[in-house]
């Protein structure tokens, strides 16, 4: 693994060929980063990411009535900001941010619509965000809860389809398997940006363990299967995460945000 001081950076020349700033890994087109965060730093850190929120963040965090929640928002929005801004070479306190008409956030520009994709997802105490140029993304993080992950709400949530290949594996599978399917549709939602207008389950997603994640069909669409990528994320014990991406032939490279402003690469490098 090696690390890099991603703090106290200015704009980089070379955005054009491919989103740098000074200590932070290089985007270019066709990779994906996705960065994990805890959301539980030192008492300072979580002032200082304060102090980059915009107005309306900050009144949103004060709404939070327990602190921990309030907290974790903070940070979550403060390491956005802090990545986003290094990738653009600009202060982190000045990004604009808009929302689409299902809440999916994006960089608000004045010159029409920007480059950089992200989105976010966290679950407890980690954070994980997802960055990529020109293509949709998608990202969910859940905890693994056994007690969740019932036949009922499969029955309500899942396909016919993903129900019965569920139904194949044994008790003591079926929790993982479960949380795969879930952070795969939830990813594929959140790319598209359409919240659950999109039924849950209306589409198909691979579920298996010996089944790479993908998009199997959906509804109305027989191309819509080969618009998307999907593929599971390194979450760590006791949760489960997937990521979708619009198009093939991107590679994906994860890399850890360190509680100091630094980065750690190395936990996963592949091509999609």
């Amino acid at each position: 693994m090696t690390t890099a001081n991603a703090s106290g950076v200015g704009r980089d020349p070379g955005l054009r060929r491919g989103m740098r700033t000074r200590g932070m890994p290089a985007l270019a087109d066709g990779e994906v980063h996705v960065w994990r965060a805890a959301l539980d730093p030192e008492p300072v850190r979580v002032r200082e990411f304060a102090g980059v929120l915009s107005r309306d963040e900050r009144e949103r965090a004060g709404r939070f009535l327990v602190e921990r929640d309030r907290r974790r928002f903070i940070v979550c929005r403060g390491v956005l900001r802090t990545l986003l801004g290094g990738y653009l070479g600009v202060a982190p306190r000045s990004l604009r941010f808009r929302y689409g008409s299902h809440g999916k956030p994006a960089l608000a520009s004045g010159s029409g619509k920007h480059p950089l994709r992200f989105n976010l997802s966290h679950a407890d105490e980690i954070a994980f965000f997802g960055v990529t140029l020109r293509r949709e993304i998608g990202i969910d993080l859940e905890p693994l809860r056994a007690g969740f992950a019932t036949d009922e709400i499969a029955e309500r949530f899942f396909s016919p389809a993903e129900i019965a290949s569920l139904r194949t594996l044994s008790r003591t599978d079926r929790p993982r398997a479960f949380f795969r399917c879930w952070t795969r549709k939830e990813a594929y939602l959140k790319a598209r940006g359409d919240g659950l207008s999109l039924p849950l389950d209306r589409f198909d997603v691979s579920l298996l363990p010996a089944q790479p994640a993908a998009l199997l069909c959906a509804p109305g669409d027989p191309q819509e299967a080969s618009r998307w990528s999907l593929s599971d994320l390194p979450a760590g014990p006791g949760y489960v995460a997937a990521i979708a991406v619009q198009g093939r032939g991107w590679r994906l490279t994860c890399w850890r945000w360190m509680e100091g402003g630094g980065v750690t690469a190395g936990i996963d490098d592949e091509a999609r």
